[in-house]
């Protein structure tokens, strides 16, 4: 019940601004005791796929998404988080923290002082240019998720408002078409290894979408502006987490 509860909050915060993880993933190591960790994390990507998917589906009826650029972005990043959780295993992902810890806090930084970032949606990027830049942010995101993750959607969010011109809401929904194929990746890999709890990832699954449509409800009826102050939290509440991890 308190890994539905939670899964449901990952899923309302995820479907808005990113950043699911740090709700759900520290809930699934403390009620989960005991549990091996490749387990732990293959049942929290069955619940955050559900939980991405419904939200995808839902803003692509609601906002235009660039499909154009998207579906390579998508593709490339299922590629290279597989990649990515390959390679986890080779290097000490802890050499990482302090560097996301900076580019974090440089997002936080730059998106609270450019109090117009995001708010107009006017995409920069001719359709050429667009289809290259989603490979490459597929390329380098899929496999940091892939590789260590947190902070994935507020990476993809920040990219889509940056480079691609995009408004909040909209950088919202196309962060969850690369998230799709990043946690879809990564659930074959733990599906094929036998690494998911499907009695405890289904009922989480369930409250995931429950709380996704939640999600993204209030970010449709609220706008970009909404969007936008919801980020800061969040990637507030990542510096935090990066900076007791890093400093511990």
């Amino acid at each position: 019940m308190f890994l539905c509860l939670f899964a449901f909050l990952s899923g309302l915060i995820d479907s808005v601004v990113g950043g699911g993880g740090l709700i759900q993933l520290p809930a699934l190591f403390v009620f989960l005791p005991g549990i091996p960790v490749p387990a732990v994390f293959g049942t929290g990507k069955l619940s955050s796929i559900a939980g991405t998917s419904v939200s995808m589906w839902r803003y692509a009826r609601n906002v235009e998404i660039n499909w154009r650029a998207l579906l390579p972005a998508a593709f490339s990043a299922f590629v290279f988080s597989f990649l990515g959780a390959r390679a986890v295993s080779h290097f000490d992902t802890s050499l990482l923290r302090p560097l996301i810890l900076v580019l974090l806090i440089s997002v936080a930084v730059y998106t609270f002082f450019r109090k117009d970032f995001g708010s107009i949606h006017a995409p920069r990027l001719a359709h050429s240019k667009e289809v290259w830049y989603g490979v490459a942010v597929g390329l380098v995101i899929g496999f940091y998720d892939g590789f260590f993750g947190p902070g994935t959607g507020s990476f993809l969010m920040f990219i889509f408002v940056g480079i691609f011109g995009f408004n909040f809401l909209t950088a919202s929904a196309s962060a969850k078409v690369v998230n799709v194929a990043t946690n879809l990746s990564a659930l074959l890999y733990f599906g094929y290894k036998g690494y998911i709890l499907y009695h405890i990832g289904i009922p989480m699954a369930i409250s995931s979408v429950l709380g996704s449509m939640v999600g993204t409800r209030i970010a449709l009826a609220k706008g970009s502006g909404f969007v936008r102050k919801l980020f800061l939290v969040v990637v507030t509440g990542i510096i935090l987490k990066f900076a007791y991890d890093t400093f511990q």
